[in-house]
């Protein structure tokens, strides 16, 4: 098994991103499956650009993107991306799309064929804090997962695919009162323990957990 993940460069005045901080330091192969690591920037199009050559080279089974979302608690799977671009800030090329279709032939919303609920659990039974999430936003974060699932629409029906969020780490809040962040360490042991789970519930139904989403 081969599996993609990227992490996104640093945006909005940040120095650094722990969502690609915490990429690299993920083993290169996890319970047998082949790991390959890919940063992408944060900027509309560009991103599914450099993604879709990605894959192409690499011909993954799964593709997951990893990327940051100041203010949450905890690492969180997303569910579902809609196709839509309403950007609060302006990207790292300046563009800031508002209100616009991502793809005009793209289906309304895509889910992920990821197990979000396995995830969630095998990260808690960790003890990296977790929780499934039915909101992606609508910056390059959602962005992205919507690209690669167009992508499976319409050229990859053989892959699988999905987006988790990550929260800043100590170092970004220093100037951010009130904002929750968490060590860079188990953000990625989080990522590991999400992978694992994506393993070993390969062609198996997620979990059925009560009361497992949040956001």
């Amino acid at each position: 098994m081969k599996i993609l993940v990227t992490g996104f460069d640093p945006f909005g005045g940040e120095t650094l991103n722990p969502a690609w901080e915490a990429v690299k330091k993920i083993p290169d192969t996890i319970n047998g499956a082949e790991i390959k690591k890919v940063m992408i920037p944060t900027v509309f199009y560009k991103s599914a650009e450099v993604t879709a050559k990605a894959i192409e080279e690499f011909q993954p089974d799964y593709v997951l993107n990893i990327g940051q979302a100041g203010g949450r608690f905890e690492l969180t799977p997303e569910r579902v991306a809609i196709n839509v671009d309403d950007a609060r800030i302006p990207d790292n090329e300046t563009n800031q799309p508002i209100d616009v279709p991502i793809k005009k032939d793209g289906a309304a919303a895509y889910f992920t064929q990821l197990p979000v609920k396995a995830m969630v659990t095998e990260m808690k039974n960790a003890g990296v804090p977790a929780a499934v999430s039915n909101s992606a936003g609508t910056f390059v974060c959602n962005h992205i997962m919507y690209q690669v699932q167009y992508m499976i629409d319409k050229q990859y029906s053989n892959i699988k695919a999905g987006f988790m969020h990550v929260p800043f780490i100590p170092a970004q809040v220093l100037d951010k009162p009130g904002k929750p962040a968490m060590n860079l360490e188990d953000i990625s042991k989080g990522i590991t323990k999400a992978i694992e789970a994506i393993v070993e519930f390969d062609g198996k139904p997620d979990l059925k957990m009560i009361g497992g989403t949040t956001h």
